[in-house]
């Protein structure tokens, strides 16, 4: 599914470092589910977790058997105005694949002319691409909760795919200090802890990095294709 910051690209290059000796029953948990491109190629025991409930919501509905289907852009701006008058799911739906790059309502994502002279229809494809996700989404848990207050299985693997700090505007009150201290303390737990960032404070090991290409970059700022460093580290 598009999603802002999706790991998609580098799913099978990050997860062999964070499943490395995975224990039979250990639970695999994400705090930032996001667009569950993570998740979703992950075995066993599974909780996703987000603060947004439309998000969660709409997650939910899509491993239930949920196909959207596609909408105009009239409906688009209404469901962004009037929020209240539409199910969750449908507005997580439509806030996220209905809009360009799986950006919270950046836009509206129809049917388009392309550069090379065909035709793209994203909504087609963001229904494509999510049934055929929903498949992989049987028995994951997803919870609407912020990462403090998430019950977390006793010595589970936890993967933080947090806002990264100064590239957006659209979780621009996160309290990345604050994040850091609940990494230490869940690890202090005995827990597992990998975090995707560009950095990271003191104490935090470096075990991955590459350069991509990304719509997102520690510049500050968002839009276009910029090359940036993508890190995994551990504690």
């Amino acid at each position: 599914m598009k999603y802002m910051g999706s790991k998609n690209r580098i799913a099978k290059h990050i997860l062999s470092i964070i499943l490395e000796g995975r224990l039979d029953g250990q639970t695999y948990v994400e705090p930032f589910v996001g667009g569950a491109n993570m998740i979703d190629k992950v075995d066993d025991f599974r909780i996703g977790a987000d603060v947004n409930v439309y998000l969660i919501e709409m997650l939910i509905s899509l491993k239930q058997g949920w196909v959207p289907e596609e909408i105009t852009k009239q409906k688009y701006l209404d469901v962004k105005l009037n929020p209240h008058k539409y199910n969750a799911d449908f507005v997580g739906w439509v806030g996220f694949n209905c809009s360009y790059s799986g950006k919270w309502f950046g836009g509206f994502a129809g049917t388009v002319n392309t550069k090379i002279g065909t035709v793209r229809n994203y909504q087609e494809e963001a229904i494509r691409n999510a049934t055929e996700q929903a498949k992989l989404l049987k028995g994951v848990k997803f919870v609407c909760s912020k990462c403090n207050d998430l019950d977390i299985p006793d010595h589970s693997i936890i993967y933080c795919d947090p806002p990264y700090e100064g590239t957006t505007t659209y979780r621009d009150k996160f309290d990345h200090s604050a994040f850091w201290r609940w990494c230490r303390v869940r690890s202090s737990e005995g827990h597992k802890v990998f975090i995707s960032e560009y950095n990271a404070p003191t104490g935090f090991s470096c075990v991955w990095e590459k350069e991509i290409k990304s719509s997102l970059s520690a510049n500050g700022k968002c839009g276009g294709s910029k090359s940036s460093t993508e890190r995994l580290f551990a504690i």
